[in-house]
């Protein structure tokens, strides 16, 4: 999933430095699906929605994707896509035509009845040709259950996830209670989860999903492991130390490209020695430059932002903060190789060290107003879960799906549907 090319700013530091081997984030408002997902909660589901459609719920926020109510549900919505399945699945919807509020055209018939069979629209509605309230409503909570915005526009995304086929998002949820089964036992009464294919992130306290992150996950040739670890340390105002396969795989082409680079971006240079070199001492036409460390001072420029979340794993992976807070309003939000980076991490982190004495939120701010350099050991250990889910229904009922990122689902061509 890798963006454009490979030697411009975005996709070295947006893309490269979310890896970790080898200001202010966008408010939750600004996220359409996570604000469709409050008003719902707050009673207020807006104008575009009518009576019939709020028969049909939005996901609730507070639900954590692991529990072992979640596996429960999840069992129980097996049995309702076997039977969406007898009934001959669902219709395709054709493509090719601008629907939007107020828009009459022959393929809203097929729409409205794709929607009904899924669950998003209520029967009631009827089938005409005019993309009313009702359908946009319906649309919009697809959206929503499918991880996309929620504008309630048919865009290309939302049109491909529409004609995945009812076989195909049965199989999905059949692979799905396998894994969700492994999580069932006791994950701990405060604990993190992350879901790659989601990318997203949960802090569940008590069997409640007490904050949700948006996250931006490891590419396609790059992709985020599955983990089960402790968060044990927060770094503030780190350095970012380049990895040696970003080295190779983005830095020497882009030091190609734009020789003052490192400069620009405050990334020193380092002998084996720990003698300083300037960019003109290394070839940068060959692979010298892995020899050498790269280590990027703190400042707004870090490619970690303010925080890093330190775990132990063999991969060597972490959660941070990013300069690139655009990334967390895209659909497709794999654009790192192999991290996490999290969205409004400074309340995440909060969460995390609220346990922890000299940890408060007005000390956490002096710090990194502060611009300070330090670390603090988290005095209880939070489990941490990334976890490669792509189907699950919560006590709600209301059943989500993810792509298939990293194809691990055996959905042949629907395991890789265009993300653009």
């Amino acid at each position: 999933m890798t963006r454009g090319d490979g030697v411009d700013r975005r996709s070295f530091l947006a893309g490269a430095a979310a890896t970790c081997v080898a200001g202010a984030a966008l408010a939750a408002e600004d996220d359409p699906l996570q604000e469709l997902i409050e008003r719902n909660q707050q009673g207020d589901v807006g104008q575009g929605f009518d009576a019939a459609a709020t028969k049909a719920q939005m996901p609730k926020a507070s639900l954590p994707t692991l529990s072992p109510a979640t596996t429960q549900t999840t069992e129980q919505a097996v049995g309702q896509y076997e039977a969406i399945v007898a009934r001959g699945g669902w219709p395709e919807v054709p493509g090719g035509a601008r629907l939007r509020l107020g828009a009459k055209h022959a393929s809203v018939k097929p729409l409205r009845e794709r929607l009904i069979a899924g669950g998003d629209l209520d029967p009631g509605a009827g089938t005409s040709e005019v993309y009313d309230s009702y359908v946009e409503a319906a649309v919009r909570r697809f959206q929503a259950r499918h991880g996309l915005s929620s504008d309630g526009l048919m865009r290309e995304q939302t049109l491909k996830s529409l004609n995945v086929p009812a076989e195909a998002r049965l199989n999905q949820l059949r692979t799905n209670v396998v894994r969700l089964r492994a999580f069932s036992g006791t994950l701990g009464s405060r604990f993190v989860m992350a879901n790659i294919p989601a990318a997203w992130i949960e802090a569940v306290q008590d069997g409640v999903a007490v904050s949700r992150h948006t996250a931006v996950a490891g590419k396609v040739d790059r992709p985020s492991p599955d983990i089960q670890s402790r968060i044990v340390e927060i770094n503030f105002n780190p350095y970012w130390t380049v990895p040696v396969s970003i080295v190779r795989k983005d830095l020497i082409p882009k030091m190609q490209a734009e020789p003052d680079y490192l400069t620009k971006f405050r990334i020193r240079i380092f002998d084996p020695k720990g003698n300083e070199l300037t960019p003109a001492q290394i070839n940068w036409y060959s692979e010298e430059a892995v020899n050498y460390r790269f280590k990027q001072d703190p400042g707004q420029l870090n490619s970690l932002g303010t925080m890093r979340i330190n775990f132990p794993s063999k991969e060597g992976v972490y959660m941070h903060d990013t300069p690139f807070k655009n990334l967390f309003g895209e659909n497709d939000r794999f654009h790192s190789s192999g991290c996490m980076r999290v969205q409004n991490v400074r309340d995440l982190v909060y969460w995390v060290l609220a346990e922890t004495p000299g940890w408060s939120r007005q000390e956490i701010d002096e710090i990194i107003k502060a611009g300070e350099r330090k670390d603090a050991r988290v005095v209880k250990p939070v489990p941490l879960y990334w976890v490669y889910v792509t189907a699950w229904a919560t006590s709600d009922g209301v059943v989500q799906f993810r792509e298939d990122i990293y194809n691990r689902d055996g959905l042949g061509q629907y395991a890789t549907t265009s993300r653009g």
